[in-house]
């Protein structure tokens, strides 16, 4: 028997819910009972997900816009469970002497830390006591790797924003964590892995050999492994963790 985490009926808005993390999480939390609110830039994505879940609210914004992420708080009333599961990475190399570098640099940031606040600002008003927020960071975020440093410096600013929240949103009884994924093997991450083999000449089975040696279990990540960190942190049975970053990561990163 599958575990119940008591969250049928609460209203859980997911974003970033068209990509790979995102549509097992959706998943999870729709078999859970939960009432989905799914937000994503990738309108059709977005609308093949909903389809297959049943009934979910389906929300195409950009949360790098103010005016649609008011437009979207206006919209959804309250909200029981935030995920903020956007994001987007890419390779920030600093010899990169490409004009357009560091405005690459300071677009990954406001996609991954700046969006992230700006929709939990707009939805303050909705979520009541009991809320739980769910940042999404990386193992990056308690490491770092080379030319990934837009990245790898997003990812520990999000552990930085949740410890920040979670003393900030404490007088109003909403509690706010941070999962920090390993490898997991979704389209974005392996777009990184073959890039990171390109650029040192190798192939790319030689890097996820690399990566999954470094793991006390070494296999890679599938999406779903990690839908039960974010469902229990979802949860009341986690009602008194707050301010942390947990890594799921087969192991590769301990802290």
């Amino acid at each position: 028997m599958s575990v119940r985490y008591g969250l049928e009926g609460k209203r859980v808005l997911l974003t970033g819910a068209a990509g790979g993390i995102g549509r097992a999480l959706a998943a999870a939390f729709a078999a859970q009972g939960a009432a989905l609110i799914l937000v994503d830039r990738d309108a059709a994505g977005l609308d093949v997900l909903a389809s297959t879940l049943g009934a979910s609210v389906v929300r195409h914004c950009d949360l790098g816009s103010d005016d649609a992420v008011a437009a979207l708080a206006a919209q959804v009333g309250r909200i029981d469970v935030l995920v903020n599961n956007a994001g987007t990475e890419h390779a920030t190399p600093l010899a990169d002497d490409n004009p357009a570098a560091m405005s690459r640099w300071a677009a990954l940031l406001d996609n991954n830390v700046t969006g992230m606040v700006r929709l939990t600002r707009a939805l303050l008003p909705q979520l009541p006591r009991g809320a739980s927020v769910i940042n999404q960071s990386s193992i990056w975020g308690l490491s770092a790797v080379a030319d990934y440093s837009a990245y790898v410096a997003s990812k520990h600013a999000v552990i930085g924003l949740t410890r920040s929240l979670a003393f900030e949103l404490a007088p109003r009884g909403v509690r706010v964590n941070a999962v920090c994924p390993g490898w997991v093997r979704t389209e974005a991450a392996m777009r990184t892995l073959h890039a990171m083999a390109a650029q040192r000449g190798v192939a790319p089975q030689v890097v996820e050999q690399e990566i999954v040696a470094r793991q006390a279990l070494p296999q890679m990540l599938e999406p779903a492994d990690l839908a039960g960190m974010f469902l229990f942190l979802a949860s009341a049975d986690s009602a008194a963790l707050t301010g942390q970053a947990f890594s799921v990561s087969h192991g590769e990163v301990m802290h």
